[in-house]
Formats: structure tokens, C-alpha cells, sequence
């Protein structure tokens, strides 16, 4: 029996008013890499079934590796809706609609990967990243391949396969009187994009280019943030603020300028569900509604917000297709209750290199990765990171030197607001368990800088 025959049994046996059956099979192949060598290899195989019961508009969930108990839990499940309230602004669960098509989401290499094939792959990442300045490399690999069933009692009944390759190196170099280190990092859908020597050389090159920092002066400079920054600030600060109940319960920064500008006219914001080859993308999110391009900061205008069933009906809206079960890895989860969350948020890229960024910048920083970012008043948009490797000042449109960790305590509202440039160097950017973007590098002005 499959699992949308299982919702209609379960659901016609005990009168349920609504039934939604998640089952997620996954392969995951995993790397370790310690001290410039494999340190471990993994594959795990795990499936589950998870989902909720609606009944009188009182909603509970379920979830289960074990397929034989997997009415006795849904029974389990049913028998708490006696201590639950109400929700009265629920409406229905989503029936089967026409799905667009998404290109590059789906590999065969990528799920039949052979164990030899993957250890192939994580030494080119090493390998790239070796140099007589480096002291040591660190990092990982993981390969996934899933399948995604969602069915309902309003018919739906959809499917979905998916594949995904992420790497990430860590160097360090001991060469100077300063430890310093350096990140790359890449992920995507299909192997032929993926490119295991880029990840190494970038680590190496933003250690190597770190090595002998110089402290800088206590003041504000225009700063360049490149790709993998700007990801840690899209990730970590600015997607949640535009979150619907976030907006909605006025916890956001931008709760009471929706329609209104909030960011250079320069700047916009999109989730792209359909990029090809997109960590995020997908045909339909994880209750099975039909995702669309949202366009959430257009010309500087805050336009739109990101939701999913339960939280659009809450404010009487339709959902976005926003709704992830998604976990630390990537891909689709087990989490019996849904989430909002952006599909890939997409910073449209400008026309300018950043080459020519550095070249029209007086005195500023060029920032390559942030660390520790998170919100200190979000109501407000007061946020503080740290970047503790690839920072380098540039002077009179040329980069001097290295610069040693600085920390950043600053406003989202008034970050946004001052952007002068974006860069047309757009990278899929992935930060450890958190949500993929794509974004160039952005130049902002009068930042505060304090030197760590």
C-alpha cells in the first residue's frame, strides 16, 4: 500500500478530517578530512514517514522509521487532539496542481557514487589546497540522493528525486606571527558543476593572502563584502526579517514598512525556487504547494514576504510555497511540522567587477568571511559579526594588506540603506545548517569597525 493509500485508509477508518503522509528515503555519503588527510568515510541509509492529522481543525503530527507502526502511531497521534486547541483560521490542506519544470535537480552519477569515486573527489580538495605556507587541511564531503513522497486526503499525491554535492576546506598557516586561515566552499546538483580543485585553491588563496595581518584603525570604512560574507548576513540577518509571522507579529525591523523602500534602489532581493542546479530549488514545497519567484525587496522596495500554509492562513494570505521540513543536511527532512523558509535567496547581481569596486573605494575593507553573525535586537536590525580571516584595507583603490579580526556591530535597516554597489560576480553559497543563497559581492558605506 503506498503512503497516499495509507492516508485515505487512515483517514476514511477514523474519520479524520484532513491526513498528510511524508516519507523520505535518503543516501548520504559523508568525508571527513583531518590534519590533510581522509579521516573518515560514511554512508548512511535512513527512510521515515512523518505527517499530520487535522480533525475539527485541531492539528497534530507524527513521525516513524518503522512502516509496520506507522497507523498505530498516527493513532497515537489522534489520541492528543483531545488536549489540543483549535486553529480556528486552518483552511485545507493543498490538492495536486500542475508543477513547473526545474532543470538540473536530479544526477544519476551523483546516485550511484561509488566509494572510490568520493574519496576521489574529497583528495582533489586537499590536494588543491596544499602549499608549503599551509600548515593544515580540514573539511568535509557529502553526496546526497533522496526521494520525497508527499500525499494527502485532498488528493495530492506527488513525488520528487533529488541529488546534491557540498564540500568545504579549512586551511590554517602557522608562517606568520598571526595563525590565520581560509574557507572555500561550494555546492550544487549535479557533479559535472561541481568543481572539487576551486574549493581547495580558494581556501588557500584566502589564507595565504591573510598571512601578516596589520591591526586597523577604530573607525568607519566602506566595506566590501564578498559572496560568502554577504551568504552569513542573508542567512543569519536579513531572511528572517522577512518571514510572514516574523513581519506579521511585528518582530521584524521591516514590520511596518511593507510597500515602503527599506534598502538602495540598487538592491534586490528575490527567492528563486527554480534555479537550475540550485541547492533550494524545487518544483513544489514540503506540503506539496506549486513554488513561484518571489520578489522580496525589488528597487529597494520591500514588496514581499516568505510563508507557508499554516502561517498565510493565519493572515488570511495564500501561502507562498515556502514551506521546508528540511534538515541540517541538505535536502528534505522529517520534520513532522513545516517551516517558512527561502528556497535560494538570490541577490540580483550589478554590473560592476570587483575589481572595479576596489578601484573607486578610497579607504575600506574587503570582508571574506564572517563569523558568529546573529541578531542582537532584530525588532530593531542591531546585528554584530566577526570576521576573523580574508579581510584585507584598500587604500586609494588598491589593496595594501592583510588585516587582522575585526568585529562588526551595525543596523540591517541602515546597512541596506547605505549599499553603493553590487558586484557581478554572483556564487551559490551555502552556510553550515542554514539556507542556500546566490549573491555577488555588495559595497556598503560608513560601517564601524572595531578591531579585535
Amino acid at each position: 500500500m503506498s503512503a497516499f493509500d495509507k492516508a485515505i485508509s487512515f483517514t476514511k477508518k477514523f474519520l479524520v478530517d484532513e491526513c498528510e503522509i511524508i516519507f523520505v528515503k535518503k543516501k548520504i555519503t559523508t568525508i571527513r578530512i583531518t590534519d590533510s588527510e581522509i579521516s573518515e568515510i560514511k554512508q548512511v541509509f535512513n527512510q521515515g514517514f512523518c505527517g499530520r492529522l487535522i480533525q475539527g481543525r485541531k492539528i497534530s503530527s507524527f513521525q516513524t522509521n518503522n512502516e509496520k507502526q506507522l497507523e498505530n502511531i498516527m493513532e497515537k497521534s489522534l489520541n492528543t487532539h483531545a488536549c489540543l486547541k483549535p486553529k480556528c483560521f486552518w483552511k485545507k490542506l493543498p490538492s495536486e496542481d500542475k508543477y513547473p519544470t526545474i532543470k538540473k535537480t536530479r544526477d544519476r552519477k551523483l546516485e550511484d557514487v561509488s566509494g572510490n569515486l568520493s574519496t576521489d573527489i574529497a583528495h582533489e580538495m586537499i590536494n588543491s589546497a596544499l602549499d608549503e605556507k599551509i600548515n593544515t587541511v580540514s573539511g568535509s564531503l557529502n553526496i546526497i540522493s533522496e526521494h520525497f513522497e508527499i500525499s494527502n486526503s485532498s488528493g495530492l499525491e506527488v513525488s520528487d528525486d533529488g541529488t546534491y554535492i557540498a564540500g568545504l576546506i579549512n586551511v590554517e598557516s602557522e608562517l606568520g606571527e598571526t595563525p590565520v586561515s581560509g574557507i572555500g566552499q561550494y555546492g550544487c546538483r549535479m557533479l559535472n558543476g561541481f568543481s572539487p580543485e576551486k574549493i581547495g585553491q580558494d581556501a588557500k588563496k584566502m589564507c595565504i593572502d591573510s598571512i601578516n595581518p596589520r591591526k586597523c584603525d577604530d573607525e568607519k570604512y566602506s566595506i566590501i563584502f564578498e559572496p560568502y560574507s554577504v551568504g552569513e548576513l542573508l542567512a543569519f540577518v536579513m531572511a528572517p526579517n522577512f518571514h510572514s509571522k516574523v513581519v506579521t507579529e511585528r518582530k521584524s525591523c521591516f514590520s511596518n514598512y511593507l510597500q515602503n523602500k527599506i534598502a538602495s534602489e540598487e538592491f534586490n532581493l528575490i527567492d528563486d525556487p527554480h534555479v537550475p542546479d540550485g541547492i533550494g530549488s524545487k518544483a513544489f514545497d514540503d506540503e506539496g504547494v506549486k513554488t513561484r519567484i518571489t520578489h522580496i525587496v525589488e528597487k529597494g522596495m520591500f514588496k514581499s514576504t516568505f510563508s507557508n500554509l499554516f502561517d498565510s492562513f493565519k493572515d488570511d494570505t495564500e501561502s507562498t510555497g515556502n514551506a521546508s521540513r528540511a534538515t541540517s543536511m541538505m535536502g528534505r527532512g522529517l520534520e513532522a511540522i513545516p517551516f517558512s523558509a527561502p528556497h535560494n535567496m538570490l541577490i540580483k547581481s550589478g554590473d560592476v567587477s570587483e575589481e572595479e569596486m576596489i578601484k573607486e573605494t578610497k579607504r575600506g575593507l574587503i570582508i571574506g568571511r564572517l563569523w558568529y553573525t546573529y541578531s542582537i535586537n532584530p525588532i530593531v536590525g542591531d546585528f554584530s559579526c566577526t570576521a576573523r580571516s580574508g579581510i584585507k584595507m584598500i587604500k586609494n583603490g588598491e589593496i595594501t594588506h592583510p588585516v587582522k579580526p575585526v568585529r562588526i556591530i551595525h543596523n540591517l535597516p541602515i546597512l541596506l540603506q547605505s549599499i553603493s554597489q553590487i558586484g557581478n560576480n554572483p556564487r551559490k553559497v551555502m552556510q553550515w545548517a542554514s539556507l542556500p543563497s546566490i549573491t555577488p559581492s555588495i559595497r556598503a558605506e560608513n560601517i564601524k569597525i572595531s578591531p579585535i
